[in-house]
């Protein structure tokens, strides 16, 4: 096992999915790789108090670089179509800084809710890693549960993909039990994986309602990559302290809650024998069905099957 370091540079910094993207990194099944990461939106440094705009990083490709600040992507070699990416969360430490918006913008929610004229709503936030609290300048303070929104591979498709939508092959997933003691498990789609994450949260509530959640930047992020020839699932899972964890992404939250159910029914009938409609049945008496976000255009939801849930 060989361990590694991918920073926030000019090479490894990009906005966007491709298959055609060359990688950063190629290691081995098993191998560690330690990120820095920037917050989502590219800063530098953070934002003024008062408003007014903050260093981003620079140069950027307006075409390659439209979306969130992403580290990679990593090769992993034996990685291929129809294989699962495991994916560990060893460790996340964030950065001293964070922000937090709400309103100001067109959005479905502030259109909702009738929030979109005027400016937006901001918070700085000032992160404590050793006690993990969040302080926001308005005096606010939050406890800090940091994960990574953004997790993912392109999909086989050509050309420049967002990185705004989740995918079956990862993404902007904004699970919030993605914490560290995670394994995330994605499907593969093209050779090689092609691994990057970007998108720290310092701490986020199910749904991410105000869009934001507490973006900020990573210190380190530590995950070991292992590819799992024999796994072959159709959406992503994660092994959480919360529990096991099945996904579904659509626009309509409704599909979307249905292929998190399925993914559920699935890992029910694998873990433990049942047929799928005793896995249903059991499932109504002790699985939770949370709403994951409803900013990015493709909703997620997941399904939780806490840990000793069934004996």
């Amino acid at each position: 096992m060989t361990e590694y370091w991918i920073r926030p540079e000019q090479g490894t910094l990009h906005g966007s999915f491709s298959r055609e993207a060359e990688p950063v990194l190629t290691i081995d099944s098993g191998d560690i790789v330690r990120f820095q990461t920037l917050d989502a939106g590219w800063g530098v440094e953070p934002h003024p108090y008062g408003g007014g705009s903050r260093k981003q990083f620079e140069p950027r490709n307006p075409e390659r670089d439209r979306g969130h600040a992403l580290c990679g992507p990593v090769k992993i070699r034996g990685a291929e179509p129809g294989m699962t990416l495991e994916v560990k969360i060893n460790e996340i430490l964030p950065g001293s800084f964070g922000w937090t918006s709400a309103g100001g913008f067109s959005h479905p929610i502030n259109i909702s809710l009738g929030l979109v004229e005027g400016e937006s709503y901001h918070l700085n936030w000032s992160l404590d890693t050793q006690k993990m609290i969040g302080t926001s300048d308005k005096g606010h303070k939050v406890t800090l549960r940091p994960f990574m929104g953004l997790m993912g591979m392109p999909p086989d498709e050509p050309g420049i993909h967002p990185t705004s939508p989740p995918r079956f092959c990862g993404g902007n997933i904004d699970c919030k039990e993605l914490v560290a003691g995670s394994t995330l498990y994605l499907p593969i789609a093209v050779s090689g994986g092609l691994f990057s994450t970007g998108d720290g949260h310092g701490v986020q509530g199910d749904g991410e309602v105000a869009c934001p959640a507490l973006e900020c930047p990573m210190d380190l992020v530590e995950l070991k990559l292992t590819v799992r020839e024999e796994m072959h699932l159709k959406m992503p899972r994660a092994n959480t302290p919360a529990g096991w964890i099945t996904m579904g992404f659509d626009e309509d939250l409704n599909k979307a809650m249905v292929q998190a159910l399925d993914g559920m029914l699935d890992l029910m009938t694998e873990f433990f024998g049942y047929e799928r409609k005793e896995a249903l049945a059991l499932a109504s008496l002790v699985v939770d069905l949370r709403v994951t976000q409803v900013v990015n255009g493709v909703r997620g939801v997941h399904a939780v099957l806490p840990h000793g849930a069934i004996k």
